[in-house]
């Protein structure tokens, strides 16, 4: 189990919010991130698998509205933006997580 804390969960936050509002160039297909980028969750359907398969990410995740917020944004931004954003995180120890929530969302 990956252990999460606020603060990394934060910084992750900070890099999709910031990757958001840059805008930088269109990044090429990547099998690591085309889950995460292709999704057609919904953000409800990403939280209720996030809670279903990841309690302890998702306790940390419920208790930041900077998390829910990035979330949403990430969600709600078009998949060039989204290809951007996934690779700047890809590094991040919540990437896994995010993968594992993209590949099993539509489950909810």
């Amino acid at each position: 189990m990956i252990n999460l804390s606020v603060i990394r969960l934060g910084a992750a936050v900070c890099g999709l919010a910031l990757s958001l509002a840059a805008g930088a160039g269109i990044a090429s297909a990547d099998p690591a991130t085309d889950p995460i980028v292709n999704t057609t969750c919904s953000y409800d359907q990403a939280v209720a698998a996030l809670n279903a398969e990841n309690p302890q990410a998702a306790a940390e995740f419920n208790s930041s509205p900077q998390a829910q917020a990035a979330l949403g944004q990430f969600l709600s931004a078009p998949r060039s933006r989204r290809a951007i954003m996934a690779q700047q995180i890809q590094s991040s120890p919540y990437f896994p997580v995010m993968q594992q929530i993209a590949a099993t969302c539509n489950n909810y």
